[in-house]
């Protein structure tokens, strides 16, 4: 199964390196067991436990850090998706407004950068509770693998974002392995990126890219980005 689904997700590639800086996305539809899961009870029993930790290793954190800091204008109005207690944003940073979806409610209370936060299953509903245009950016950090609805959600995403406003996806190696997804079990890094990029794609997205920014001796930090047409 595993080298069939290869098969089946490198198939009728598209590049344009004008627009894209990598594998370039899928041109295919998913796999039927592409989103499947080992656990599909409802999600909010999974996380009804609030899991005050962090998923990446701290020099992990702090490339994502670095990377915010540089992406993320002062004053911008950022959107942090499958959020908990803690956003990775740099503190010397101030910006206009940082909301937040997660699915435990201590998590978000606990995380010091939010303005706003809701409770939310994008599984079970992916229409996010925001006005067109709202934000800025929109954030998913090391989360992307456990979406089973995740173009509907970039399509949500880019309704939110702002003229020439940015997604930006950070992926590493780690996961609930009974929440993640059946691809994100299977697949090699560089068809996980290019998988998240067709999900960008898919939802409206454009002048996609994707960055290594691993550290060593550390777990990997791979960066997908897209943006909305300015």
């Amino acid at each position: 199964m595993l080298n069939h689904l290869g098969r089946v997700l490198t198939r009728r590639r598209q590049h344009d390196p004008r627009l894209y800086h990598g594998n370039p996305p899928m041109n295919t539809d998913f796999p039927e067991q592409f989103f499947q899961r080992q656990d599909e009870s409802a999600d909010e029993d999974f996380y009804r436990q609030p899991r005050f930790v962090t998923h990446i290793d701290d020099a992990t954190i702090l490339r994502l850090t670095e990377f915010y800091r540089q992406a993320l204008a002062p004053n911008s109005r950022v959107l942090d998706l499958m959020s908990s207690w803690i956003s990775h944003l740099p503190e010397e940073v101030e910006y206009a407004r940082v909301s937040a979806q997660g699915m435990n409610l201590e998590e978000l209370n606990a995380n010091p950068r939010l303005d706003a936060h809701v409770v939310q299953n994008l599984n079970a509903n992916p229409k996010l509770p925001f006005e067109d245009n709202s934000f800025d950016a929109v954030m998913i950090a090391v989360s992307i693998q456990y979406l089973t609805q995740p173009v509907e959600v970039m399509k949500e995403i880019n309704r939110c974002l702002a003229p020439g406003g940015q997604c930006i996806v950070a992926m590493s190696h780690r996961l609930f392995p009974t929440k993640a997804i059946y691809a994100f079990h299977v697949l090699p890094p560089d068809q996980r990126v290019q998988v998240v990029a067709t999900y960008m794609e898919r939802g409206g997205l454009g002048k996609l890219e994707v960055l290594d920014r691993s550290p060593e001796n550390a777990d990997p930090l791979w960066i997908v980005r897209g943006f909305t047409p300015s």
